[in-house]
């Protein structure tokens, strides 16, 4: 009796072992995807791109409002708080505008390809913002 009920656990492990790895995982042209499947893989690595260059900016952004703020009288001081408040905001925003992008294609194999679409579209020009704040306070 105690070998059956070892087995349900033999058999998961080497479920687990055949289990693919990111090595293994499909490396699309994203030059020119084919399927639905490397399209929505280049879709994420373009909202990772997206993403990584808006994180970067954003540190840059805040770095210097808070040299303006250690600059300032204490009554126009706030430009970094107010960039924390106002990037919780539009992270708020984005995630909310593109979730309903990808309404247009709701549960098909298209709808996690246009909500990261979306999201590196709106994360580019975010990043494009943040870098405006800083070149026309100089």
């Amino acid at each position: 009796m105690l070998k059956l009920a070892l087995l349900p656990l033999l058999c998961g492990c080497v479920l687990l072992v055949d289990a693919p790895t990111s090595a293994q995982e499909p490396q699309p042209n994203c030059k020119d995807p084919q399927t639905q499947t490397d399209m929505t893989i280049c879709a994420g690595r373009d909202l990772a791109d997206a993403d990584k260059a808006l994180n970067a900016q954003y540190q840059v952004t805040r770095k210097a409002l808070k040299e303006r703020d250690a600059g300032a009288s204490v009554e126009l001081r706030g430009g970094e708080e107010a960039l924390l408040k106002a990037q919780r905001a539009w992270l708020a925003y984005r995630d909310a505008q593109c979730a309903s992008a990808g309404f247009q294609a709701r549960g098909g194999s298209m709808e996690p390809m246009l909500i990261s679409s979306c999201e590196a579209d709106l994360t580019r020009k975010r990043t494009e913002e943040l870098k405006a704040l800083v070149e026309e306070g100089n």
